[in-house]
């Protein structure tokens, strides 16, 4: 079908081989009409995830028909079509997505059911980047069990998906300890965290805490060292109270629970899917907020790609295109 007049050819970023950030490149796409039960979105942020770079650094093989490999997994956007047997979404709805398969692009067709509603309160670029990294949050609190007086060790307090973590577990009435960069004390304590430095002498360190807040009850590693999980296990005896969600070889090793999508880890669907709705009306009323770290333009994925390897970013990613 041809273009209406005015109106741009999508584009998208692709991998066209398995390697590092120099193997992306944007190139031109026809979406085409959206699907049952799918719609044809307007992109106007997408959030980047490790998995992202992650999908074509080899992690995940290297068969050659899946390239060139469309990337991202999170969006918000204005809805232009609906395809047949949508139920509750229009031309012009702004929504939050996902799973998205391909979501670093201007224009994407995605599932009716991935979507929610943006709120006016939440920019573009803010809605992109909560519902992954606020899922993985909710799962693990879930996970976990964390409720009201509990103690919770989080490690990596100042990444997208720690940052979350911090606030659901002080919505759930715990006490939190989180761990950061020595510099991010003031930012941790603004989530509502107990500070403490990551590095040689951090079991010490957060055992000084516990004088304050009492004993560990449970440990979420979001940072994916050894040094953090180590940690976990010497202060959380129940090790059904310690989970990972990036370490997981040394974490299968202290039997201690794997979650998200890596070997033998719960994927936690069902947790993940409804976290939708609440994360929304959460982030709406300003009970959480997501930080975004730093926007690029969609030719810029390479860049952003290299910061999120980088692993010092304190919040989200996000593509503009």
């Amino acid at each position: 079908m041809p273009l209406a007049p005015g109106v741009q050819p999508a584009r998208a970023v692709v991998a066209t081989a398995y390697g590092g950030p120099e193997v992306l490149q944007v190139v031109p796409i026809d979406p085409g009409p959206p699907g049952l039960g799918e719609v044809l979105l307007d992109v106007r942020a997408a959030a980047v995830n490790p998995w992202d770079w992650k999908s074509y650094s080899g992690t995940a093989g290297h068969d050659p028909a899946r390239l060139p490999l469309r990337l991202g997994l999170e969006a918000a956007g204005v809805v232009l079509e609906v395809g047949p047997g949508v139920r509750w979404l229009a031309p012009g709805d702004e929504v939050v997505a996902w799973p998205v398969r391909g979501a670093y692009a201007s224009r994407v067709r995605v599932p009716e059911a991935s979507c929610v509603r943006r709120p006016p309160s939440l920019g573009w670029a803010e809605a992109a980047g909560l519902l992954s990294t606020g899922a993985t949050a909710m799962h693990a609190l879930a996970a976990t069990a964390v409720g009201s007086g509990d103690v919770v060790l989080v490690h990596g307090g100042t990444g997208g998906v720690g940052r979350l973590l911090v606030q659901l577990a002080v919505l759930r009435g715990a006490r939190v300890i989180a761990t950061g960069s020595a510099d991010s004390a003031a930012e941790l304590q603004e989530l509502g965290a107990i500070p403490v430095a990551y590095g040689e002498g951090l079991l010490d360190r957060v055992r000084e805490v516990e004088a304050t807040t009492g004993p560990v009850t449970v440990a979420v590693d979001t940072a994916g060292t050894d040094e953090a999980l180590d940690a976990s296990v010497a202060l959380v005896a129940d090790r059904t109270r310690v989970a990972t969600i990036a370490g997981f070889a040394h974490g299968a090793a202290l039997g201690v629970q794997l979650l998200g999508s890596g070997p033998g880890a719960d994927p936690g669907t069902q947790v993940r899917e409804a976290a939708r709705a609440q994360l929304v009306e959460l982030a709406a009323d300003g009970s959480i907020e997501v930080h975004v770290a730093r926007t690029y333009p969609l030719e810029a994925a390479a860049e952003a790609h290299r910061d999120s390897r980088a692993g010092h970013a304190r919040g989200k990613l996000v593509l503009l295109p």
